[in-house]
């Protein structure tokens, strides 16, 4: 899940949707596992110059610290994510997000072969940036690669640049469809989101209706009085079932969420040259 928009307690993002992030730890209805129990993880934008993060391997649904923090937490950008291992050891640095600098990732999904594929993907790293990798996931391995790709100065190119090179090493692997993710990042201004898979077959994503538009459709909706203007909701399954709130992001797409900025194009793994 990541949510743009005036500042709000964590609380009401994680914990106080009919089917929030947590209840989803439990009772995923559209993910590959119904139950997201290996770890959790969220990030979010303070007073600092940097975010905060918060993660723990234990399932999000038994840890009493984030109920506590959460309730004390405001912030204008989110992102948090509920894990389900693909393979790698549940330890607190295989924990999504991971953070670099100002940015944060989150990743649904998986690098298929990553096993085989591990050891060419991390040599394409940039050497400067292959000592801050803490974990063993393929999901950092895919954020260094985005990092090594120019995500400071162009996130939507950097992250084509990034699938293209793992479908190159994949196919020259054997493995034709190696990519499988939603993913979004963030440096605290903007929300980049991708959805996109090498089989073209990608795990659901969403995001929200304007406020305002919802607000005229469901003026009995009491939460929707309490959330600002500029809110923007990005996730995996949709929080509530109300009728016109969300919009599924269209195969193969990236969009950019920020002030102004709204915009939906097609995504397109881009070739190592």
């Amino acid at each position: 899940m990541a949510y743009s928009g005036e500042p709000i307690l964590a609380d009401d993002l994680l914990f106080r949707p009919e089917h929030s992030l947590i209840d989803q730890s439990q009772h995923s209805r559209l993910g590959e596992s119904t139950t997201n129990g290996d770890g959790f993880g969220i990030g979010w934008y303070g007073e600092g110059s940097e975010p905060a993060v918060y993660k723990s391997t234990e399932p999000a649904w038994n840890d009493s610290n984030l109920r506590e923090i959460a309730r004390q937490v405001r912030t204008p950008m989110l992102l948090a994510h509920v894990r389900y291992s693909t393979g790698t050891a549940v330890q607190r640095s295989n924990c999504h997000p991971f953070r670099h600098g100002k940015w944060l990732w989150v990743h649904n999904g998986l690098l298929r072969g990553f096993r085989e594929l591990r050891r060419d993907l991390l040599l394409a790293v940039d050497p400067a940036l292959f000592p801050d990798i803490e974990g063993s996931t393929d999901t950092e391995a895919l954020f260094y690669l985005a990092l090594t790709f120019g995500l400071v100065d162009d996130p939507l190119g950097a992250v084509a640049r990034a699938v293209g090179f793992v479908e190159e090493v994949g196919r020259a692997k054997g493995i034709e469809r190696p990519v499988q993710m939603t993913v979004a990042t963030t440096d605290g201004e903007f929300l980049y989101v991708f959805r996109y898979s090498s089989e073209r077959k990608s795990r659901s994503l969403y995001f929200s209706t304007g406020i305002a538009q919802l607000r005229a459709l469901h003026p009995e909706v009491e939460v929707l009085r309490e959330l600002g203007d500029s809110t923007r909701f990005v996730v995996s399954e949709p929080l509530r079932d109300l009728e016109g709130a969300w919009n599924e992001v269209p195969e193969s797409s990236a969009a950019i969420v920020g002030a102004g900025a709204d915009a939906i194009r097609p995504f397109v793994p881009i070739a190592p040259s």
